[in-house]
């Protein structure tokens, strides 16, 4: 799993939704047991969707609250991103969820100033019906757990906070769905241009362990 994620909380919180998923599509939010994995928590954050199409901060942890100097809780996932690039992230969150299909994102943190540092974030669908346990019923992904963690941490981290990441890579955590979470959509369709098409992204396909 070391070539899919390369930062240690993107790849034990896999292996933490994995496990508690089991054989499912995808876990259900109440199943997440903080206690479990309180050692990841400051880089963690939950998404929900809003009544708009938007994705706002439920939940953020304070290592992802620090990095960029603000409390992030209430606020759209949209406003992390480099502005041209918000409506894209917002696609790729809401095929997440729609499609219960995990992703990485690697992107570039930037500064006010011209700083630079390299991070991974980590997209995980949650199941919003808290009423079935079965298998072949899932229940609708409303949510999303994540993780959003640097790759280094340079002397300045923390002292300059983060404006933006300017996403640079994608891969698909499930071989067997990435053609069809990146598939295109309908000729005319001008709404929802294709994932693929973000400028300078890097695409790399599958990528599940197990």
């Amino acid at each position: 799993m070391n070539d899919i994620m390369r930062n240690k909380t993107s790849t034990q919180l896999f292996q933490y939704w994995n496990v508690i998923r089991g054989d499912r599509e995808l876990p259900r939010r109440n199943e997440i047991d903080p206690s479990a994995i309180r050692t990841l928590l400051p880089q963690l954050f939950i998404l929900e969707r809003d009544h708009f199409g938007g994705m706002k901060f439920r939940l953020a942890g304070t290592h992802v609250c620090a990095l960029f100097d603000r409390d992030f809780r209430g606020r759209q996932f949209a406003t992390l991103w480099l502005g041209s690039q918000a409506g894209k992230v917002l696609q790729i969150g809401r095929r997440v969820m729609a499609q219960h299909v995990p992703v990485v994102l690697s992107a570039t943190a930037r500064t006010e100033d011209g700083r630079e540092l390299e991070t991974e974030t980590l997209l995980l669908p949650l199941a919003s019906n808290e009423g079935h346990s079965d298998a072949s019923n899932e229940g609708h992904s409303d949510r999303i757990l994540g993780s959003l963690s640097p790759l280094s941490r340079p002397y300045w981290l923390n002292a300059t906070p983060v404006s933006a990441l300017d996403v640079t890579g994608l891969r698909v955590l499930d071989p067997d769905r990435t053609a069809a979470f990146l598939k295109e959509p309908a000729a005319g369709d001008a709404s929802q241009p294709g994932i693929r098409r973000v400028q300078h992204l890097r695409v790399f396909e599958g990528g599940r362990d197990g």
